[in-house]
């Protein structure tokens, strides 16, 4: 449908809380999620919470295919996730390099729980529910956590490892996160 204007942090609307979808298979969902999946293909990105193109809903959309951008990472199915809760399965972290697309050009290293189940429902409210590890978990905490006004930024735990992508790089430090 369209490719939207992604909001970039120290928008006021990046930080407040989604409300939950209390309609499915509405022209005006539908309307939503195609736009999303068009601006996230614009941007190369690995997922897109609708906060991120000013729509204060509970709605993110995420999927990864083979692509040269990080060819390390394994394949995440595309999905349409409304209202979702995250449970976590294992306590322990692991500590990642996380991109976005409100923040560009810029990574940090983010801790992430290594196993979640997330249940949600699909743009026509049928029950999505899975228990997922690795860069699939890690994909959708991130996108999750737009949707309580959440920036990755906020979650690094030593500053130090968050800069821009050059300098990152000419410094040793890896790119394996794709902006979402």
């Amino acid at each position: 449908m369209a490719i939207k204007k992604i909001l970039r942090i120290g928008e006021q609307t990046l930080l407040n809380t989604a409300i939950a979808v209390t309609e499915f298979n509405t022209p005006a969902l539908e309307a939503l999620i195609s736009d999303m999946f068009d601006t996230m293909a614009a941007a190369d990105g690995a997922g897109l919470a609708a906060p991120q193109i000013g729509v204060g809903l509970r709605v993110v959309i995420f999927g990864v295919d083979a692509n040269p951008r990080y060819p390390d990472v394994e394949p995440v199915p595309t999905t349409v996730l409304i209202n979702p809760e995250i449970t976590v399965l294992d306590d322990g972290l692991e500590e990642g390099w996380e991109g976005c697309l409100s923040v560009p050009g810029m990574r940090g290293l983010v801790p992430r729980y290594l196993a979640i189940r997330y249940r949600g429902m699909d743009q026509h409210g049928n029950i999505i529910d899975r228990k997922v590890d690795g860069f699939h978990a890690r994909v959708v905490q991130h996108e999750c956590d737009h949707l309580d006004g959440i920036l990755y930024p906020q979650r690094i735990r030593d500053m130090r490892m968050f800069g821009f992508d050059d300098e990152l790089a000419e410094s040793g430090q890896p790119e394996s996160f794709p902006e979402s």
